[in-house]
């Protein structure tokens, strides 16, 4: 893969997912740990960075109003029921370890499951000649998945860096790297994508 043709989106590493106190830690928690999600996702941002690949932040920013008015039931209702990822609260914030550089796009109105949805993803990418795209991020069966499946239905070629990922479970992340995975393409670890980045 080219790295000029290539766009890392690294979707949800806010810290009501990834740090001790955010509303959803101790859901992803286990998983995490146990995946090494952070570290392999900032192993992937580094080497992304280096080679200079288009960089993409995908936080997930409650919009209560626009679940109120659409009746979304389900994980968002549910989301929003919790109060999680509200935009300026700490909860809603990126992490440290995943700091935007200036000049890195950071996608504020991601607000349903896919990162295409209500947002200029596709117009982004498309402005950058992007062919290539790596999804990080949480949860690997939800919002990382329909990124995915949206990118891939969209003509892109994708990957998911399946070890910069976390479920609520080891059978749901398992399912989308023995099930999902060889869909797109074949099976990816973040030492494997930063190996096929020319």
């Amino acid at each position: 893969m080219k790295p000029s043709e290539t766009a890392v989106i690294f979707i949800e590493f806010q810290n009501d997912f990834c740090k001790e106190g955010g509303k959803l830690f101790e859901l992803v928690k286990s998983e995490t740990t146990r995946v090494r999600t952070v570290e392999n996702a900032r192993r992937l941002l580094e080497a992304s960075r280096a080679k200079g690949c288009t960089i993409i932040h995908c936080p997930f920013s409650l919009d209560a109003i626009w679940v109120d008015h659409c009746s979304i039931c389900g994980l968002i209702a549910n989301v929003r029921q919790e109060g999680c990822f509200q935009p300026g609260t700490w909860g809603h914030r990126i992490i440290d370890e995943l700091t935007p550089l200036d000049g890195e796009t950071v996608l504020n109105n991601k607000r349903a499951l896919s990162g295409f949805t209500n947002t200029y993803l596709d117009e982004i990418l498309k402005q950058k000649s992007v062919k290539n795209v790596i999804i990080a991020g949480f949860l690997t069966n939800v919002c990382a998945q329909a990124t995915a499946w949206s990118a891939y239905d969209l003509g892109y070629h994708v990957r998911i860096a399946i070890d910069a990922c976390a479920a609520t479970s080891q059978a749901n992340h398992e399912y989308v790297l023995n099930e999902v995975c060889p869909i797109l393409g074949g099976k990816t670890t973040v030492d494997d994508l930063i190996a096929a980045l020319e």
